[in-house]
């Protein structure tokens, strides 16, 4: 009897223990009671009712990503291209996600799948090639709310690769290679227009610079001509000035000395002899003839 009851207490208590459960962080627990849903446990310690409690279902509540293989789509101009696709999707109703949908990554996988023709259908190949973000969100909108009743919530969709038929890509090639040639050539013949104007432009400078700079040196030149000459002739009128105001002080210090009828006799002499001298064209005669006689004699007298 020991024994039986030892080995029931050690039953009971490896039941206890092999029913005491642990969820970890990010981890959801969804719970059966008697085959029916009971609770969902979040983060924590539980213990559940032997025999009676069995966990569901183990949802992981972090972001997960989906690489879909390529699908064969169809564009509007009847172009078939192979493109696969990235889907970001997160559990946030662990019950909805257990009971929702049976396989729930097989329904994103072929809801993506329909959703992306049903959108490409609608667009032609350059249009399909240069619009991924539009279709991006496109499927994203279509995947969200269709996935909202099985507690999925797509975050993001992107298209990883769009491939053409091979023909396609050699055209498109062709294409690019000559748009590039094309746009080579106008570079070049921009940069050889914008080389020719700058140089017809420095052209132009030089010649204004060196117009500007004849013009001030003529400028200067005449300043410094108009100079010498305002100088000269400020030179020659102090000059005369000088002479007239020796004159004026010669004849000033004349009257002062009160000069004679002898002095005065000689200067007449001294003047009619330089009108005389035979340089003018016309002589001229004292009408007092008388007077000669006496400039004579005074000069004589003035000479001893």
């Amino acid at each position: 009897m020991p024994y039986v009851f030892i080995a029931i207490l050690v039953l009971i208590v490896i039941v206890i223990i092999a029913n005491i459960k642990i969820v970890p962080q990010s981890k959801a627990y969804v719970l059966e009671r008697l085959g029916a849903y009971n609770t969902t446990w979040q983060t924590g310690f539980h213990v559940k009712v032997p025999f009676i409690d069995r966990i569901a279902k183990q949802v992981s509540l972090k972001e997960q990503v989906v690489d879909f293989p390529p699908q064969p789509v169809i564009t509007k101009d009847n172009v078939t291209m192979q493109i696969d696709t990235i889907v970001f999707f997160q559990i946030t109703d662990p019950k909805l996600f257990a009971y929702g949908v049976e396989k729930p990554i097989m329904a994103i996988e072929n809801l993506t799948a329909t959703t992306l023709r049903n959108i490409i259908g609608e667009l032609e190949l350059d249009h399909t090639l240069t619009s991924r973000d539009t279709i991006n969100a496109k499927i994203r909108g279509i995947l969200d709310e269709a996935t909202d009743p099985w507690g999925i919530k797509v975050n993001r969709v992107e298209l990883k690769n769009i491939l053409p038929p091979k023909e396609i890509q050699d055209a498109m090639e062709k294409q690019m290679k000559a748009e590039r040639q094309r746009r080579e050539a106008i570079l070049t013949a921009e940069g050889q227009k914008e080389s020719q104007i700058l140089v017809a432009e420095g052209q132009k400078e030089s010649q204004i610079l060196r117009a500007e700079a004849d013009k001030q040196s003529a400028i200067l030149a005449a300043e410094a001509e108009r100079e010498s000459k305002i100088r000269k002739a400020e030179g020659e009128a102090e000059a005369i000035l000088k002479v007239e105001e020796a004159r004026a002080k010669a004849i000033d210090y004349i009257n002062q000395a009160n000069p004679g009828q002898a002095y005065l006799t000689l200067q007449s002499l001294a003047a009619f002899q330089k009108a005389a001298d035979g340089q003018a064209t016309k002589l001229i005669i004292p009408s007092d003839l008388q007077g000669i006689a006496g400039l004579a004699a005074s000069a004589k007298e003035i000479l001893k």
